[in-house]
């Protein structure tokens, strides 16, 4: 949750750019992650995944947290674990190509 102030000003600064931030949370208790989800604001997509062992985490070979992946206009994972001013510029970059 501690990257969550971050990605809230993500979803602010790109709202009308082709842009989207998805979540996984791996915990288990279901009504515990709607409840933090809550409280912090969070209003981008989530996908409750029960564990660290199965779903997108297992299939993309996550092993820690937060992992990041940053994925271009066709799908294609591009970036991987950038965080901070390192994913902005790298966000900034690949919506500029979908602009040329």
């Amino acid at each position: 949750m501690g990257e969550i102030p971050h990605e809230k000003a993500l979803v602010q600064r790109f709202p009308a750019s082709k842009f989207a931030l998805l979540g996984i949370n791996t915990d288990d208790n279901p009504d515990s992650f709607r409840k933090k989800c809550q409280e912090h604001g969070v209003t981008w997509d989530n996908i409750f995944c029960g564990s660290p062992r199965k779903g997108v985490v297992a299939e993309w070979g996550v092993r820690g947290f937060p992992t990041t992946y940053l994925l271009d206009a066709q799908g294609i994972i591009r970036y991987k674990n950038l965080h901070g001013e390192d994913i902005d510029r790298k966000i900034e970059e690949l919506i500029r190509e979908i602009s040329e």
